[in-house]
């Protein structure tokens, strides 16, 4: 893999979002020329990425008119049937418009929670209409910031309330169509519901159809609280719920910063990728990033010409440490096993209880095993600086 150059069996995907980021923050107006949506498919060809993805609005402003709609969607079929980009994942904007001010789906005014479940139905009409076969709910504004105005209890409930609604709307129409949750724990609220992968695959099991809805979890907003983000990827594989993930960079504790993948903590970045590899992870791979507000258009494709070239120098990182000769004699050593448990396969029973309180551990022979990790970890960071 020696020049790391993206092919489509990779499913790099950006949404409209990210390379089109205007450079806008809370203290400074844009730096760049806003692209429209048919650039931003062909911008994406030329960087050898795979899909697309879109909030509604992102396609389709908020107040245009059916006959804009309908020829603002013909042109975007249009783009993706010249360039070859697919759309395998949609998601709604409820939380730029004002309306939303205090949530869309667990907002406390009745009027606003319909509104919410009206503008969703169109804009998964929308993403079914474009092929996507992923649906992603992010609640940017489902939270609150005083605990006086919003009953916790209520809001998880009216959660609960839309995504049945939602997924049997579905599933009523025919859709193929899987949702994916994502989780984060502040902003632009003070604290938002459910911030966690964690705690979203918690709620998924309280809903009326959890085999179609899991996770979408975000390296940044998992970095955020400080969590590793890895660990949560792991759980989500393990529950059979990683429909979708988003791939980006962020510094511990900091707000949301959406770096370029990898351009931070390139050993968790390496961990991730190593574990998406490993286990046959075959969705999208997305990147949920914007350019340095420093960057020009031609800084805005090496952004993400970088997010994919980082994965695949890290994936063929992952590939050097399943073949290092040393690293894999050490894990051999660390997990060996020699089959006196084997017995305790396949679960509990009376006989296994009975026999296991029997058995004599030397205690003090286990406390002091050497594990050698730190030449482990010593040799994971040669291999990622080159030298092995």
């Amino acid at each position: 893999m020696s020049n790391y150059e993206p092919k489509p069996e990779h499913k790099f995907t950006f949404g409209l979002w990210t390379v089109g980021n205007v450079g806008r923050d809370p203290f400074g107006v844009e730096v760049r020329r806003a692209l429209s949506p048919v650039e931003i498919v062909h911008l994406l060809a030329e960087v050898g990425a795979w899909g697309v993805n879109f909030h509604d609005n992102d396609l389709v402003p908020i107040d245009a008119t059916s006959a804009e709609r309908d020829r603002i969607v013909a042109d975007f079929k249009r783009a993706l049937d010249d360039t070859g980009i697919v759309a395998p994942m949609a998601t709604t904007n409820l939380f730029t418009d004002p309306a939303f001010k205090d949530g869309a789906f667990t907002s406390n005014d009745p009027t606003v929670r319909a509104y919410a479940l009206q503008k969703t139905m169109r804009a998964i009409d929308l993403g079914a209409e474009l092929g996507a076969k992923v649906y992603v709910f992010w609640g940017g504004r489902e939270g609150t910031e005083t605990d006086s105005s919003k009953s916790a209890l209520d809001a998880g409930k009216r959660f609960r309330e839309a995504l049945n609604f939602l997924c049997d709307y579905a599933l009523d129409q025919g859709y193929d169509l899987k949702f994916a949750l994502e989780a984060k724990p502040n902003e632009p609220r003070s604290d938002i519901y459910l911030p966690t992968t964690g705690a979203m695959l918690g709620f998924i099991a309280t809903l009326d159809h959890p085999e179609m809805v899991g996770v979408n979890p975000e390296v940044a907003h998992e970095h955020m609280a400080g969590l590793n983000f890895m660990h949560a990827v792991a759980q989500a594989w393990d529950a059979g719920k990683l429909f979708h993930i988003d791939l980006n960079d962020q510094k511990f504790g900091r707000y949301d910063q959406d770096f370029r993948f990898g351009a931070e903590m390139i050993k968790q970045a390496f961990y991730l990728v190593k574990f998406l590899e490993d286990v046959g992870y075959d969705g999208a791979r997305h990147f949920d990033a914007h350019a340095y507000r420093t960057e020009g258009p031609e800084g805005v494709k090496a952004f993400a010409r970088g997010c994919m070239r980082t994965y695949l120098i890290l994936k063929e990182k992952a590939q050097r440490f399943n073949q290092d000769a040393e690293i894999q004699a050490l894990l051999a050593e660390i997990n060996a096993d020699d089959g006196t448990y084997s017995w305790l396969a396949g679960g509990y029973s009376a006989g296994k209880a009975a026999r296991l309180k029997g058995e004599t551990f030397d205690r003090a022979a286990l406390g002091e095993r050497d594990l050698r990790y730190e030449h482990l970890d010593q040799l994971t960071i040669e291999l990622l600086l080159g030298v092995r």
